[in-house]
């Protein structure tokens, strides 16, 4: 019976990891370095060096459209949309943040922030008439840029971060969001949550078990499945192969973290997204030196693709994902 126990747990083991990567294809090659993706209209959508901004057609790879949004060298980490437009801000003072029509990809300034501290780490829409853009602060409180019901503002709040309490622009994911919360993840010295409640716009602090400490260190991407369960990645980028206390996953909607397969992972992490429809169990993440998959919650991973570069990711459909990073991007075509 014992020897029988075994097999089948071995057997499930490996059919939790069935999955294999039968393909990966480089759609744009480009000198360029790209941190935040969005799809839309079948076409993914980046941002990055040099005031790049453009899209690559998924059915038709030969399909593309890249322009310059300033005519000084802007580097952009960010990208957001609604229903009709695409944004995206820079980093470094003065921040621009440019509106750009999908259609006719005509784009515009909307919005300035001249602080000296401002350097924008994430952008992200909540819904057609909401969204938050995460940055830098010059006097140790939160600072986010708020778009509300077609005005652009500061959001007015009184939330202290800690000493060397800051975020990582490593792939526009440090915000997520669900119907009832907005979260956004803080690293450096201090790596906690601030929860947003989206009905009174009132903030809740929590710590977690993450590795924090020194600047380099703490969570670079987060996301949420729903308003409970969601997932946060990261490490120190100082020492890629580190895995301790890098990945950890909450069901309460933020107030809790548990640590997951610490010592048992990849390493630092910048990017993490959960398959639609899969509920939270399957996930992806990515950092500069690995690919990483986990078919349970988070709680198992297996390195899937040694390919490095890539810094940001997004699932395409259940069998594709896009991934940008350094100098190009490209589809990760996955077999169950």
């Amino acid at each position: 019976m014992k020897k029988i126990i075994t097999i089948l747990l071995l057997s499930l083991g490996c059919n939790a990891f069935s999955q294999q990567v039968e393909s990966i294809e480089t759609i744009l090659n480009d000198k360029i370095s790209i941190r935040a993706l969005e799809l839309y209209d079948h076409k993914v959508w980046y941002s990055g060096t040099d005031s790049k901004f453009g899209f690559v057609d998924l059915k038709d790879y030969k399909k593309k459209k890249q322009l310059r949004l300033f005519e000084d060298k802007l580097e952009f980490r960010t990208l957001a949309q609604d229903k009709d437009s695409m944004y995206a801000a820079n980093i470094a003072s003065p921040a621009y943040f440019f509106k750009i029509d999908k259609k006719s990809l005509k784009s515009r300034i909307v919005f300035t922030d001249v602080s000296k501290a401002a350097f924008y780490d994430a952008f992200h829409f909540v819904d057609e008439k909401l969204a938050f853009a995460f940055s830098d602060t010059d006097d140790n409180r939160l600072k986010l840029t708020m778009y509300k019901n077609g005005e652009w503002s500061f959001f007015e709040n009184n939330i202290k971060l800690n000493q060397g309490e800051a975020a990582f622009a490593a792939s526009n994911t440090n915000i997520s969001s669900s119907k009832k919360y907005l979260w956004v993840a803080t690293g450096g010295k201090a790596s906690r949550i601030l929860r947003m409640n989206l009905k009174d716009e009132k903030f809740e602090i929590f710590n977690t078990p993450f590795i924090q400490g020194e600047s380099s260190q703490g969570m670079y991407s987060i996301d949420f499945y729903d308003d409970r369960f969601g997932i946060a990645v990261g490490g120190d980028y100082t020492k890629q192969e580190a895995n301790i206390n890098n990945i950890a996953t909450t069901y309460d909607a933020g107030e809790t973290w548990q640590i997951q397969a610490s010592g048992q992972n990849a390493g630092y992490t910048t990017c993490v997204k959960i398959k639609p429809g899969s509920k939270g169990k399957e996930i992806i993440a990515v950092g500069d030196q690995h690919v990483s998959y986990s078919s349970d919650f988070g709680k198992t991973w297996k390195k899937i693709s040694d390919e490095k570069g890539f810094f940001v990711c997004q699932w395409i459909d259940g069998n594709h994902v896009v991934f940008a990073g350094k100098d190009r991007i490209a589809v990760m075509t996955l077999k169950f």
